[in-house]
């Protein structure tokens, strides 16, 4: 037997190791899990559902090998779907769906021999940096129950941070695995564009600015499920050129000497929070301590013209996902199914033409070069992850009447002014949990790498992982407390 407090205390990978020894087993894991979840779901809301008449015919019917056998996994309910399992997306429009299928990366989930043990919130159609959805209530973050848990993968960073599980599925499309990693004190990898697969159901998820993965508590499990669950589906639009050698080897290669940039400007030219701010001089003065060359500097862009462009793809994708839930769930598009910033993203999407849709990624294009232009001459770049602290609840409402969706973008993006470029660039993207306020809220540092160079951002990750370690650091609200 191992106790929900023991078993809180090891990363992905450790537990798979107990396993691998027979030390434990993996019901027995899942168990301790769910009596994890017993303790702190309660407080925090992040879980929706557990699975433990599926978790146990897993484990009976016999587990894969892989890196992760027998560990529990929660999934975010929003584009990757599982088998037989409900994924209501935070909207009443889409309660109560059911996959009839897994989605690939699920498929790749299993095969690793992660346990499925259950499901986590989303906001609306997961576009909200905060997970505050009115069918199911707020996420709270558990170090500081008054304040996010981040979204759209909130649900996801909630519970890690308080122990339920060490893994949960993410994705991001503005910086939903990020932000949460940057509100509850996790690693929160978003891979290269194309890295990860999105299929059957979408080739070019979100027009190929979205990309699936996970949250961690360590840095070693964010590379090993890269190893696992990286590389092309059958039938995927692009390729991406593939790693080299596997992603846990570079973990014990020295990074080198780099040129990293980094940057607490934000670009609208809105107040940086002085602990975003501190943040980031911390890991300036760690990175240059470990002998790196520090230069202060970033790509050169127009937020105005960025704004507008996010905006019409992040609405236009509103709009296409609504039409689609309408028709697969028989329902219409109105206040009794959707909330009120939602329904008016939907509007304005539908109000958008193919030439704008078109303009707007044009748009981005120009951006992908002039930040491919600046990582020509720097290995990495470092940024806050975040403009502020975890935002207090109730502050970015989605169901408010009338605030307008372009309102909404401004507002969403205020928020996050730092993570969304790399979306449209499709640039990896780590935040690091390396420094925390006096009141012990965690503050997140983003790194930024070149296209399709997860390696180097894995080597720089690790060497601060041991630089400024965070594994010790426990919130209010968690198993072992």
């Amino acid at each position: 037997m191992i106790s929900a407090k023991d078993y809180a205390a090891y990363d992905g990978l450790g537990l798979a190791r107990l396993v691998k020894r027979g030390e434990v087993s993996a019901d027995e894991l899942f168990d301790a899990a769910m009596a994890a979840h017993a303790v702190v779901n309660p407080k925090i809301n992040a879980v929706l559902q557990t699975l433990p008449k599926a978790a146990k015919a897993a484990t009976k019917a016999g587990l894969p090998e892989g890196p992760f056998t027998g560990v529990p996994l929660l999934i975010k309910e929003l584009i990757l779907h599982a088998k037989g399992v409900r994924c209501d997306m935070g909207s009443r429009l889409a309660q109560g769906y059911v996959a009839r299928s897994d989605t690939e990366l699920m498929a790749r989930f299993r095969r690793a021999g992660f346990v499925l043990a259950g499901t986590t919130q989303t906001p609306e159609l997961g576009y909200n940096p905060t997970t505050e959805c009115v069918l199911f209530g707020p996420v709270h973050n558990p170090w500081d129950l008054t304040r996010s848990a981040g979204g759209s993968s909130g649900g996801s960073g909630a519970a890690v941070a308080a122990g339920i599980v060490p893994i949960a599925h993410a994705s991001d499309g503005g910086g939903s695995i990020r932000i949460p990693a940057a509100c509850n004190g996790l690693v929160g990898l978003k891979p290269s564009r194309d890295r990860i697969p999105s299929g059957p159901d979408y080739g070019d998820l979100l027009c190929g600015w979205a990309v699936e993965f996970a949250v961690t508590r360590s840095v070693r499990d964010a590379a090993a499920l890269l190893d696992a669950v990286a590389g092309p589906d059958v039938g995927a639009p692009h390729l991406i050129t593939p790693p080299t050698r596997p992603y846990t080897k570079e973990l014990k290669a020295a990074p080198g000497k780099l040129k990293i940039a980094w940057t607490t400007t934000i670009p609208s030219g809105q107040r940086l929070d002085p602990e975003c701010k501190k943040a980031v001089e911390r890991t300036v003065t760690t990175l240059e301590g470990l002998g790196h060359t520090l230069v202060e500097a970033a790509p050169k862009y127009d937020w105005e013209h960025f704004l507008a462009a996010t905006h019409v793809v992040w609405t236009t994708f509103t709009a296409q996902f609504v039409e689609a839930l309408c028709s697969g769930m028989n329902r219409r598009a109105d206040r009794e199914t959707l909330e009120a910033v939602t329904l008016a993203c939907c509007r304005e999407g539908q109000a958008f033409s193919a030439v704008d849709l078109l303009n707007a990624l044009a748009h981005g294009n120009r951006l992908s070069r002039v930040v491919g232009e600046f990582f020509a001459g720097f290995d990495a770049l470092v940024t806050p992850t975040t403009a502020r602290i975890a935002a207090p609840l109730g502050e970015l409402n989605q169901a408010r009447r009338g605030m307008s969706a372009r309102g909404w973008a401004e507002q969403v993006f205020s928020y996050i002014p730092f993570t969304p470029l790399f979306n449209t660039t499709g640039n990896p993207a780590i935040s690091l949990p390396l420094y925390s306020t006096a009141e012990n809220l965690p503050v997140g540092t983003q790194i930024v790498g070149r296209m399709g160079d997860e390696a180097t951002l894995l080597r720089l990750a690790s060497q601060l992982e041991i630089a400024l370690p965070w594994a010790g650091r426990r919130p209010a609200v968690h198993v072992a407390n």
